[in-house]
């Protein structure tokens, strides 16, 4: 019975540890929202990288990221000529005929500073919603 036990705990311990390490969904180059996968297609661009498994270990410039970053960030150093498009969320919004300051999701996360920057390479579907009585702009990064 202790072997099962035993065996019991170190494998919830192992999946734990794996859990906590996976990579993080969202990344931040340049104070521009992205994802890791956006990234992961684009290796070429990349100087260097570093993950933040909480939100408490986020540095003070990803601090107003910690809403995202639950299940951990990732911070990139990209290459001065990378050329990726960005746009703005309020800029967002104007394209599908929404006030430019209605928050927006992206992947169930609420923004509600639309100056946010993001990268276009994570718009793969986007749709407008009612969200508590008000037309909301949802964005998926993956189809």
């Amino acid at each position: 019975m202790k072997k099962i036990l035993y065996s019991f705990l170190l494998l919830s311990s192992a999946m734990l540890f794996a859990q906590k390490n996976t990579s993080a969904k969202f990344a931040i180059a340049h104070d521009i929202v992205g994802t890791v996968d956006m990234f992961n297609a684009n290796k070429s661009i990349i100087q260097s990288s570093k993950v933040y498994n909480t939100p408490a270990s986020l540095p003070q410039n990803l601090k107003k990221y910690s809403f995202i970053s639950e299940n951990g960030i990732t911070e990139y150093k990209i290459k001065s000529n990378y050329g990726l498009d960005r746009i703005s969320l309020a800029s967002l919004n104007n394209q599908h005929n929404l006030p430019e300051t209605n928050p927006v999701f992206i992947e169930g996360y609420e923004f509600t500073d639309t100056s946010t920057l993001i990268y276009g390479d994570i718009l793969a579907r986007s749709e407008v919603k009612d969200h508590n009585g008000q037309k909301t702009l949802y964005i998926y990064t993956t189809r």
